[in-house]
């Protein structure tokens, strides 16, 4: 029989799956009887692992969000794609610092191994020339607290610096509606109550209050969509954009700040803590459907239907090269 804290280690793997297991299940993948189960379940809810009991036939035990971060268990492959992860983070998004932080945590208890080879990741990040020099950092914490207030619908006050290095001037009192990135950089979308119009504010120059006010019905976007709406105020300035003949929306399974760094000239919505809406343009519609497939991760197409099928065409098209690959022709690293 396994050792407690091997044992430990291998439920805690099982129940990090998005899923709940019986204790039977449970019993069985590790080799141990089911009051065994139990007690090892009340040591991880010691360990301040937030794990309830699902009621039912299709019930069981299931790890759930909670109220902290509590250590985290990764496989080799995991742990190795976080750490690139957080190194393409780190050369030169607004999350930068936060991110070689959080990489050096990381890689001071990973196993020798595996240091080696994140080690040999090396990753230079080169900026388009209109964003040289002019990309400005935003402070997380200000991203969650406008996060919050969109989603729960709550009026916003805020001082907003009328440049770049100025101190916060002016204070403004908006609806917050959606929170997005255009060319490197980052904005609220709002109804500014005040002047009684839409407005768009650079999120580095924001500078929330606490509370926030009362909860509002949200208005329409003018042009329907913030697609629409964002290129609309854009066009002309420095965020001059491209009139592409294929222009598509997704929802990408990935936060906002995961994509916006990687999504050039497109538009990144922020909807929740784990997706994002990507307006994005091309040449054509394979083209746009292989640049959004870049993200490697669920795509659900929402407009338009030219888009969906370009991904069944990619589909197949992809499915027929795996098919008539031959062994030979594949290099050796």
């Amino acid at each position: 029989m396994q050792k407690t804290s091997a044992r430990l280690l291998a439920l805690l793997s099982l129940l990090q799956t998005p899923r709940a297991w019986s204790g039977d299940d449970l019993a069985e993948r590790l080799g141990i009887t089911s009051r065994t189960v139990r007690r090892d379940i009340d040591r991880l809810r010691e360990l301040d692992y937030p794990i309830t009991t699902v009621k039912g036939p299709a019930g069981g035990y299931r790890l759930e969000a909670g109220t902290h971060l509590p250590p985290m268990l990764f496989d080799d492959e995991q742990a190795v794609a976080l750490a690139v992860a957080l190194r393409s983070a780190a050369a030169g998004t607004t999350v930068a610092e936060d991110a070689s932080r959080a990489l050096a945590t990381l890689r001071q208890v990973m196993p020798s191994r595996l240091r080696h080879r994140i080690d040999l990741v090396r990753i230079t990040a080169i900026q388009p020339p209109e964003a040289v020099g002019d990309t400005p950092r935003v402070d997380a914490q200000v991203l969650m607290e406008l996060s919050r207030a969109i989603h729960a619908r709550e009026e916003l006050r805020f001082d907003y610096a009328r440049g770049p290095g100025t101190p916060a001037g002016d204070a403004r009192r908006v609806q917050p509606h959606h929170l997005v990135t255009w060319r490197h950089r980052w904005y609220l979308v709002a109804w500014d109550l005040h002047r009684e119009d839409w407005r768009t504010f650079r999120v580095d120059r924001i500078r929330p209050r606490t509370p926030t006010g009362p909860r509002f019905a949200p208005r329409d976007l003018p042009g329907g969509t913030v697609s629409t709406f964002v290129t609309s105020r854009f066009r002309g300035n420095d965020g001059t954009t491209t009139d592409w003949p294929c222009r598509g929306e997704v929802i990408l399974h990935l936060p906002a700040a995961h994509v916006a760094p990687f999504a050039e000239d497109g538009i990144v919505v922020d909807v929740g803590p784990h997706q994002c809406r990507l307006i994005l343009g091309s040449w054509s519609w394979t083209g746009l459907a292989a640049a959004i497939g870049r993200f490697d991760t669920d795509i659900d197409v929402i407009d338009p239907p030219e888009l969906a099928a370009a991904f069944g065409d990619l589909a197949a098209r992809y499915a027929r090269a795996a098919r008539t690959a031959r062994p030979e022709a594949v290099p050796e690293w």
